[in-house]
């Protein structure tokens, strides 16, 4: 529900801060207070187009700020988590327009698009009335209601797994003729490819090995030379470095033969003797397997020279080189398979098409059960609320499939399209009048006449409707008397199940108020300001008062509201 609506620098509004309660909360004020720059306000809340016309004179910003108390809405949570929006026991969602033009949007302190509040309020708020927020009067969502009403979720979900599988496999399939006719168109291409790379077969990390064993081949006769000298001084030469370090074990030894502090000395250069021991052997050793193939080394050079070659072609690296490889010649394979692969994967769509029918057809017997059930409903409650010839209808139908692909099942020897909800359309019609054909429910009717076909459909969605906020703007038009009462009466049973906030005229609508909200007009620091404030009891009895009898309220009339009260 909407626990709490602030505005701020918008139109006439300067700053007004409201807290609507659980249940009908009724809206009333003199023609031109400004109920209708409330209800804009709501838009703005919900991702309406905003202008900036809206803000004040004389303010930088208008600011519109909601804060929802949250019950368990299935279709909010994803919705919340899939835009990274933080979620809790309340949502605080906040629009500012400033007068420059730029509209900023935030969810929870979280900045969003419009698009993305529109999604948020879709989900809370349905604004039925002067305004275009009428999710009843999209024709896309008939089937939603539709299938609310009827509860048949797990035929649904069945269906939904069947259409997945199905378009899936169709994709497969698409992909297996695409990537067909362009292996085909490229067959000639990648065999060159593969039998230029087989050619030379490169292996993985032979580039680093050879350019290792290349510098090595290189540079021979420097090693020579270096190891040669490294061995006279470590080994061979008068001073070499091993004879200086026995001579300094000797001499150690006599030390310590005096004094045993040196041991731990004597030990570190006998180790330090073996060192030079092992190192000139393999000083030694390395020089003596010193290689001068000249041949040998022509040989890497050219192999390093072919790898280049390829790595030019194809990537830059020996690893993209390689991986190239892979691919055309796995593309080769699968273009050797694709009638195979291809009839594979029609045979699993054939089968997927029959089980997805299967489903949709008991959706179809569903829905057709459901939409008679939703037409008495409707009518009754459209009878009681003052258009009493009306003809509602809830048309079922399904759209032939062109062609012999695509997302497609066959029913009663006739192929329809599928889609994720079934293979069903559904459109709600409707005639007002007598002796007159039904039409397409968005066509039918206007203003007021739209209130009261939205409140006889809310009414019969009531259990199944899941939006936790209804909003109803001049619901009345064209309304008096014992229809006011009745519609009265819906809206009362309505706010049962749903916070209801709706604006009137009528005295026996505003006198069912769980909550009642005047709007005023007048003079605030020298400027025309609108506010809207809650009335007590005995200014809830004045008011309907008022709308009884006009701007002179008698006693007769405060006694008659009294009465029209506790009903």
């Amino acid at each position: 529900m909407l626990a709490t609506l602030y505005i701020k620098n918008y139109a006439l509004i300067e700053a007004i801060t409201v807290h609507f309660r659980r249940g009908l909360n009724i809206i009333t004020g003199e023609t031109g207070a400004g109920k209708s720059i409330i209800i804009d306000a709501l838009s703005l809340l919900l991702g309406e187009r905003a202008s900036t016309d809206v803000v004040r004179k004389g303010a930088e910003k208008a600011i519109v700020e909601g804060v929802f108390d949250l019950p368990e809405l299935p279709r909010l949570k994803p919705l919340l988590l899939g835009h990274e929006i933080d979620s809790g026991a309340e949502l605080i969602v906040r629009r500012e327009i400033s007068s420059k033009g730029q509209s900023r949007c935030f969810v929870n302190d979280t900045p969003v698009s419009v698009s993305v509040l529109k999604e948020i309020g879709d989900v809370l708020v349905d604004l039925h009335g002067q305004h275009d927020h009428q999710s009843l009067l999209r024709p896309e969502t008939h089937i939603d209601f539709l299938d609310e009403y009827g509860s048949y979720r797990g035929l649904l979900e069945e269906y939904a797994l069947a259409f997945r599988t199905l378009t899936a496999l169709i994709s497969e399939k698409r992909r297996l003729l695409v990537s067909e006719a362009r292996i085909k168109e490229k067959k000639d291409l990648y065999e060159f490819q593969m039998a230029e790379i087989d050619a030379v077969a490169p292996t993985e990390g032979e580039e680093e090995a050879l350019e290792a064993e290349l510098k090595i081949l290189e540079n021979a006769e420097k090693l020579v030379e270096s190891t040669a000298r490294l061995n006279e001084i470590l080994y061979e030469a008068e001073s070499a470095v091993h004879d200086q370090l026995v001579q300094a074990r000797k001499l150690l030894e006599t030390l310590h033969g005096i004094d045993a502090a040196f041991g731990d000395s004597l030990g570190e250069l006998r180790s330090a003797e073996i060192i030079i021991e092992e190192l000139a052997k393999f000083v030694q050793k390395y020089n003596a397997n010193i290689e001068f193939n000249p041949a040998k080394l022509d040989e890497m050079r050219d192999r390093l020279g072919r790898l280049a070659m390829l790595k030019k072609k194809y990537g830059g690296t020996l690893a993209a080189v390689l991986s190239h490889r892979r691919k055309i010649g796995e593309e080769l394979a699968l273009a050797e398979n694709f009638d195979a692969e291809i009839a594979k994967t029609e045979k699993a769509i054939e089968d997927a098409r029959i089980i997805c029918a299967e489903r949709a057809r008991k959706l179809t017997v569903k829905r057709k059960e459901t939409a008679k059930k939703i037409t008495a409903s409707v009518l009754e409650g459209l009878s009681d609320l003052g258009i009493a010839t009306s003809l509602f209808d809830v048309r079922i139908d399904s759209e032939k499939a062109n062609g012999a692909d695509g997302a497609f099942v066959s029913i009663a020897s006739s192929r329809v399209v599928a889609g994720p909800n079934g293979v069903d359309t559904v459109e709600f019609f409707l005639s007002t009048n007598a002796g007159e054909d039904v039409k397409p429910l968005a066509k039918v009717a206007s203003g007021g006449e739209v209130s009261r076909v939205m409140l006889a459909l809310k009414s019969a969605l009531a259990a199944s409707d899941k939006t936790p906020l209804l909003i109803f703007d001049e619901i009345d038009v064209g309304v008096s008397g014992k229809v006011g009462q009745s519609v009265g009466r819906s809206l009362k049973k309505l706010a049962s199940s749903h916070q209801v906030i709706a604006i009137t005229h009528l005295p026996q609508i505003a006198a069912l108020a769980d909550a009642h909200f005047a709007v005023e007009k007048g003079e605030q620091n020298g400027r025309t300001a609108t506010r809207l404030r809650e009335l007590s009891e005995t200014e809830r009895v004045h008011e309907v008062a008022k709308l009884l009898s006009g701007a002179a309220v008698t006693e007769a009339g405060l006694e008659s509201a009294k009465e029209l009260m506790a009903q």
